[in-house]
């Protein structure tokens, strides 16, 4: 029985040390493989914080031709600078779909090697488990008079409780590489999830660039280098924006006295004024009076440009009516709606709607499609790209969004 134990011994010890040996290229491989990642993503970090301190010196450059006169140069200015970080952002968010390719690659490795070395401690677990029941077939007398001592008898006893512990460790061990793997796994979908987010940006950083293109060689194309030209279309602009700004105020302040004198009593009261984001959010491209926003030098921006594909779902950020739903053809059109507490808000560069003015809008409510890229319906003058102009007003007055929105 002695021999037939060491035997035992010497045959779970070799078909151990032979799933080791097994495994030892194919760990080794992949850890290879995850250090090369590891340098790759590295060098793809490096390249991201380039292009962002690239990214900034544009940004002051723009700032900088804002503090000057408005004159036809110092705009092409501008948008020469904005093409160029634009551009930047292309090649910024480029980077960061490569290192987001390379970390599901890295991902995918480790949840490679946990399964394998999962399946290895189910091996040793096997192994194991089968010499423990080769001992529970023998019991304690036949240990006891098989064995030539007493002092062989205890260490076979020993040996059974060493085998024991190490069926604990090994169970306790799968345990949390499992939990470990589960972990991996939900990280591996964050970043496939993230990897669709960054492709979809980048389509649309793309038809922004394309768009400031086109609309700085149409400002040249009909000024013509004429600064009174670029004179004309700037006070036409801004008059407007001034006109749509004074209807807005002057609808609201008609609706809100039509609410107070109780002559809405058929249609639902407003009561809830808590906003949600009207398009998926994203990233923002020019804030509350953004001061690089293009075209400041016009006006301050009165609101808050959230970055949307063309022909994105434009949903109500609240219960309200529609004050006006301007349909400006291939100019400027917008939706405005009124809401609870003094609160109002407006959906501009819009490329189609689907409500009408006094008309009951629930919160959520799919009112129209975004546009903004230029020379679509809707999109009017001043718009480079495909955008949400996205306004919240209170009693009337234009306020930061971002204040409101969740």
């Amino acid at each position: 029985m002695k021999m037939h134990y060491k035997f035992l011994n010497l045959l779970f010890s070799s078909l151990l040390i032979l799933s080791l040996f097994c495994a030892t290229p194919i760990l080794s491989a992949l850890a290879s493989s995850v250090d090369d990642i590891d340098a790759q993503i590295i060098e793809s970090k490096g390249k991201i914080e380039e292009l962002q301190k690239q990214q900034d010196i544009y940004k002051k450059n723009i700032q900088k031709k804002q503090e000057e006169a408005v004159t036809l140069k110092n705009q092409i200015d501008i948008l020469t600078n904005k093409i160029a970080q634009t551009k930047l952002e292309i090649d910024t968010t480029e980077q960061e779909v490569k290192k987001n390719e390379l970390e599901i690659r890295q991902t995918e490795l480790t949840i490679l090697e946990h399964e394998n070395n999962i399946s290895k401690k189910k091996r040793e677990l096997g192994g194991t488990l089968k010499h423990l029941h080769e001992q529970d077939n023998i019991n304690a007398l036949e240990i006891f008079v098989l064995n030539n001592s007493l002092s062989d008898f205890f260490i076979h006893l020993e040996n059974t409780k060493i085998l024991s512990n190490n069926l604990q460790k090994s169970l306790d061990s799968i345990k949390r590489l499992k939990e470990e793997l589960e972990k991996q796994k939900s990280e591996l979908n964050k970043k496939h999830e993230q990897l669709t987010n960054l492709r979809q940006e980048l389509k649309i950083q793309q038809a922004e660039y394309t768009g400031e293109i086109n609309y700085k060689d149409d400002l040249l194309l009909d000024t013509k280098e004429s600064e009174q030209k670029f004179y004309d279309l700037f006070w036409q602009a801004k008059q407007e924006q001034e006109a749509a700004n004074s209807d807005i105020y002057n609808l609201e302040k008609q609706k809100r006295a039509q609410i107070d004198a109780g002559t809405n009593n058929e249609q639902p009261a407003l009561t809830d004024s808590t906003l949600i984001w009207p398009v998926p959010k994203t990233k923002i491209t020019a804030y509350f009076h953004d001061k690089s926003y293009p075209f400041r030098n016009i006006f301050e921006h009165p609101a808050v440009d959230i970055r949307a594909g063309q022909g994105t779902s434009i949903r109500a950020a609240a219960d309200g009516y529609v004050l006006k739903a301007r349909d400006a053809g291939m100019g400027y059109s917008y939706i405005a709606l009124i809401h609870a507490n003094g609160l109002s808000t407006v959906y501009g560069h819009v490329s189609a709607i689907y409500v009408s003015p006094d008309e009951y809008i629930s919160k959520g409510e799919v009112i129209g499609l975004s546009g903004g890229t230029p020379g679509t319906r809707g999109a009017g003058n001043l718009t480079t790209g495909p955008h949400l102009h996205f306004e919240v007003r209170l009693n009337g007055i234009p306020v930061d969004p971002l204040l409101y929105l969740p």
